[in-house]
């Protein structure tokens, strides 16, 4: 089997993440923050530990500013709401997913504005600045596309958003591990993460940063183990948005997965999903039928490819993949409608071949040559 649907989530783990998993349920199996014990406070421990590895990928001064989740799409849901409950207008991008619109669409009802990118997937930092109005309260924006791998500038973004008083919230479920990101350099307010992309975490984990000072509102109430005394929820972070039971193993072993990410180095594992994302983009270009969506260059993209066969719908093609040729990907809409229809690809939605750092060449190679067999018809 052949595994290229990393963007969704990666499927091979480093030995020490699965190790620290199975050992966190072993000897720290207890309830984070819930008990004056010794396992308590152990398991209190694993769950500081991995917010200090979190803190030191993405420049985050106090780790007590994270609070952990069950995936990216809670972290958005709670800095959107968080934001939007008292109203106000939003910013988004037509590149953004679902996690993203919805809830946008659902809070902000008509007080939105979706920015277009072009048809290569890249937002135009100046028409982002364009879009804003007297009472726009955020700004929301992907680093990179999870349908076809750009890259935004969110630098430039957040430049944007700091000089107007605007808050900068920023999706970094494909680019985590993968890109260089610092909070403070890039002006952002507020930043989901994933865990079980390419921070090699299990599933079920992910995350808020939410900057020094700013107090959202909450969706989610509950015990925290602390202020008990008090019928409301605590102010102080994490505990504001951390109610209830955590995830104290998963959370422990994402915690090992980002260390074994910044011993590996983000630049080298860009370079080295750019070069699989390279070879597929020029093998792909050189089969006559295949279109490849997305920046011309690598340099602007994450290791996303989607493509699409003449002739032949999406999920036709994924499971042909599947059963005949043994490659994993995935088709359709990735639930992101907007980018889908900003790059054309609506009605079809895309092949997609994403890659991540236990992918190799040879991968890479077969599945070119299941393509160019199945635009042959030569796969059965």
């Amino acid at each position: 089997m052949i595994y290229l649907d990393n963007a969704a989530t990666t499927f091979q783990k480093p030995p020490a993440v699965q190790r620290t998993l199975c050992e966190a349920m072993r000897r720290y199996g207890a309830n984070a923050g819930r008990g004056g014990h010794k396992l308590s406070i152990a398991a209190s421990e694993m769950v500081y530990k991995a917010g200090e590895a979190v803190a030191e990928l993405f420049g985050i001064q106090d780790p007590a500013n994270i609070a952990f989740t069950l995936n990216t799409t809670m972290a958005l849901n709670m800095a959107i709401k968080g934001v939007l409950l008292k109203g106000g207008h939003v910013i988004i991008t037509s590149m953004e997913h679902n996690s993203v619109a919805r809830p946008v669409v659902r809070v902000a009802k008509n007080r939105y504005t979706v920015v277009r990118a072009n048809r290569q997937g890249i937002v135009n930092p100046a028409d982002v600045e364009a879009a804003i109005q007297d009472d726009t309260r955020l700004i929301v924006c992907n680093h990179a596309s999870n349908v076809c791998g750009s890259i935004q500038d969110i630098s430039e973004i957040g430049r944007i958003a700091s000089g107007h008083g605007i808050l900068f919230l920023v999706d970094v479920a494909q680019s985590g591990g993968v890109l260089p990101i610092n909070v403070e350099k890039q002006h952002i307010d507020l930043l989901a993460f994933a865990g079980h992309k390419s921070l090699m975490g299990p599933q079920g984990t992910g995350g808020l940063y939410v900057r020094e000072g700013l107090e959202l509102d909450t969706i989610l109430e509950g015990g925290t183990g602390s202020q008990s005394e008090s019928l409301s929820q605590p102010i102080n972070m994490p505990d504001r948005l951390m109610s209830g039971t955590v995830n104290m193993p998963a959370i422990a072993a994402l915690g090992e997965g980002i260390r074994f990410v910044r011993k590996l180095g983000v630049g080298a594992i860009a370079a080295h999903e750019m070069k699989l994302a390279g070879r597929l983009m020029e093998g792909f270009g050189n089969i006559e039928g295949v279109t490849v969506y997305g920046p011309e260059s690598v340099k602007n993209r994450v290791g996303v490819v989607s493509i699409n066969i003449d002739g032949l719908d999406s999920i036709t093609v994924s499971q042909i993949l599947d059963q005949d040729f043994g490659i994993c990907v995935r088709s359709g809409l990735h639930c992101a409608p907007l980018a889908h229809e900003t790059i054309g690809t609506l009605e079809n939605g895309t092949v997609r071949f994403s890659v991540g750092y236990y992918n190799t060449q040879s991968d890479v190679d077969r599945a070119l040559t299941a393509v160019s067999k199945i635009k042959k018809g030569k796969y059965v």
